[in-house]
């Protein structure tokens, strides 16, 4: 690695502090929904993450049918899915590491429309993290369904959606992005909300919340989307992505740790080969570039 492919250090902590943010914001979720319904929480988040930062920042030069395709599919589909799950059918350490599988998606979805070709690396790479979903899979229980996990792996497909949505867009600006599209994200999951939840139960969520519930709504929309979304995107703006994009694997890292020490979700011998293979997969993926590129691996070729 040369001096230009490194963080400087005051970056390093800036994308390090994203990573935690992100991480430890599965268990805010749990913390939310021991009191609020999870569509209604979703619908908390993305109306906090519109008003008032709509006011302030300026609408970003996208066509309003990206905007509406990328709120819909991360907010009724990545986060409507994701703390549909998180609420008793899979625990928030789990659901961190599953919803990374977002990767592959991402990949697939690229093939399929783009025509893009997937690496031989990038299959093992998939190989790997499949291995670790299996596992998973295998080890359901009370605090692990299966429901939970397809859930998850729902949530994942549909962030991938976005993300197909958000390339597609070019090079704008993601915060901007991320707040107009909240617009669109909200009236599918107040209808669902609505349906689903019925007006009692958000009624008497809202009543229960107390200012620990408020400040995890708060952690949502200021910690996990604005602040994470502005401090990533800034820091893609200075840097290759290759140098900033592997930091997210410490994600789940962040994610089971937290939930371990503050939930006390136990974290037997299955769960930690599950996440080696998940975070193997990842790792190859993201980084099988600058391995190729390595002596060793050029002189293994001839």
């Amino acid at each position: 690695m040369t001096a230009a492919d490194r963080l400087p250090l005051r970056h390093a902590w800036l994308a390090l502090a994203v990573v935690a943010v992100w991480g430890t914001n599965f268990v805010v979720i749990k913390i939310a929904l021991g009191t609020l319904p999870p569509l209604l929480l979703a619908v908390l988040r993305f109306t906090l993450v519109l008003l008032p930062a709509a006011l302030f920042i300026r609408r970003p030069a996208v066509p309003w049918h990206k905007l509406a395709a990328y709120g819909v599919l991360i907010g009724a589909g990545q986060f409507g899915l994701l703390y549909i799950a998180v609420a008793g059918r899979i625990s928030p350490g789990l659901a961190s590491l599953v919803v990374q599988v977002q990767v592959f998606f991402t990949i697939g979805l690229a093939m399929g429309l783009a025509g893009e070709r997937l690496h031989r690396m990038q299959g093992l790479a998939l190989v790997l993290a499949t291995a670790g979903i299996v596992v998973i899979g295998a080890h359901t229980d009370a605090d692990t369904t299966v429901a939970g996990l397809l859930l998850v792996v729902g949530a994942a497909l549909a962030w991938a959606g976005g993300n197909q949505v958000a390339r597609s867009m070019g090079r704008v600006d993601m915060l901007g992005v991320v707040v107009w599209s909240s617009a669109f994200a909200l009236p599918p999951l107040l209808a669902l909300t609505l349906w689903l939840e019925g007006p009692q139960r958000i009624a008497s969520g809202l009543a229960a919340a107390d200012t620990g519930v408020w400040l995890a709504v708060l952690w949502q929309s200021l910690g996990n989307s604005l602040f994470g979304y502005a401090a990533w995107g800034w820091l893609l703006a200075r840097h290759p992505a290759a140098t900033v994009v592997p930091v997210a694997l410490l994600v789940p890292v962040f994610g089971m740790g937290a939930s371990a020490w503050v939930l006390g979700e136990p974290l037997p011998a299955w769960k930690l080969l599950a996440a080696a293979l998940v975070l193997a997969g990842l790792a190859l993926n993201l980084l099988w570039p600058r391995l190729a590129a390595t002596s060793f691996f050029r002189n293994a070729r001839r």
